[in-house]
């Protein structure tokens, strides 16, 4: 879902990221705000108070989608849930969850933690621009609180994967006895949704409103390919959950010798076997690993007399997994540390190496054969 992310700061122990994807809507609010909306909502101001409130602006919208997300992974948190940390991105932000809520009762209290603190963050907002505020802190004050309550009602629309969505999924859940069911349900209104905000998009494109409508169109595109994903990703947990990784791994794989150059292993093997990660092993005994990542941070001109010994990593739990592992967590490490490869170790010995495309391989042929 997300592309190159950069660590923000920990609050109550969870990490917020941000996704450079962000800086794109941080500066389309900033200019919107500066430009159109505070100087209709409140004449009379210069451009550069203006360009304040802007910014002002901008970043109270930042604090409270990280408010909104933190209610999420407070009440998982409570429910003993496993964060992976808030990454914000440039449709929102997302409290992302290492697993599924148990049963329809946690996933119902996580899912309308957020709305619930929108509408309490619009509310005292509201509360606070009727006071005796300065006008211009009136008027962004008072701009937070209804986002905040738009924000809200947006996510309660009952289309996965929005609040609403998932608040919807919990329902159908607990009345069917199924979360494949339920989400099934939910994502293809997710789906629908995504759709009409799509078919909207293109009506304004034409009227002539070419920002709203395209802005509109790529929302929609994004909660239609969400809803399919997030099926898809139930599907594949459900596949994998409970195969140990041995199942999947290659019991004889391509390793490279320590003493080589760094430019002998592109040759010869990067280029051969098209690998990003190879394992390096010397006299039998496994040192490690090499991967394509740390060849490119490596000048060309240090290939021919650099040895592949220097650039080895060690086996970590970033980049390594053990051969009775559920395959659920090899996916998950590899999602977390954005690797397509990892080592299977055990007592120190390579065992094998575990590709992303076998593990996607055998849920695509046992969807094939058995269905949805």
């Amino acid at each position: 879902m997300f592309g190159k992310t950069f660590d923000l700061f920990t609050v109550f122990g969870f990490t917020v990221r941000i996704d450079t994807s962000w800086f794109i809507v941080a500066v389309l609010v900033t200019w919107s705000l500066a430009a159109v909306a505070f100087p209709q909502m409140a004449p009379g101001f210069t451009t550069t108070g203006y360009w304040v409130m802007g910014v002002l602006g901008a970043l109270g919208l930042f604090a409270s989608v990280v408010l909104h997300e933190l209610s999420h992974a407070s009440v998982a948190r409570r429910f003993a849930l496993e964060m992976r940390g808030i990454t914000l991105f440039i449709f929102g932000g997302v409290a992302e969850m290492n697993d599924e809520p148990p049963n329809p009762k946690v996933e119902f209290w996580v899912a309308i933690a957020g709305p619930i603190a929108s509408l309490v963050i619009g509310g005292a907002c509201l509360l606070a621009a009727a006071t005796g505020l300065p006008s211009a802190a009136r008027t962004v004050v008072g701009y937070l609180g209804y986002v905040n309550i738009a924000l809200a009602l947006f996510n309660m629309i009952p289309a996965f994967p929005l609040d609403g969505g998932r608040v919807l999924r919990s329902v159908l859940w607990h009345v069917k006895g199924s979360l494949r069911q339920a989400t099934r349900i939910t994502a293809a209104i997710g789906g629908g949704f995504g759709f009409v905000l799509i078919a909207v998009g293109v009506l304004l494109l034409v009227s002539g409103e070419i920002v709203q409508g395209i802005w509109l169109g790529l929302i929609g595109l994004f909660v239609r390919n969400a809803a399919q994903m997030s099926y898809q990703q139930l599907l594949l947990r459900r596949v994998l959950e409970g195969e140990p990784v041995a199942r999947f791994m290659n019991s004889h794989p391509v390793t490279v010798p320590p003493a080589i150059s760094v430019e002998e292993l592109v040759e010869q093997y990067v280029y051969r076997h098209h690998y990003k990660l190879f394992p390096v092993v010397g006299n039998g005994r496994l040192e490690g690993c090499v991967t394509t990542r740390q060849i490119k941070e490596l000048p060309r001109a240090e290939w021919a007399n650099t040895p592949v010994r220097q650039l080895t990593t060690s086996c970590s739990n970033d980049n390594s997994i053990a051969p009775d592992a559920d395959a659920m967590e090899a996916l998950s490490t590899m999602s977390r540390n954005r690797e397509s490869r990892l080592l299977v170790v055990e007592g120190g010995e390579l065992r094998g190496v575990l590709a992303l495309k076998d593990l996607l391989d055998f849920f695509a042929m046992k969807i094939e054969l058995e269905g949805k």
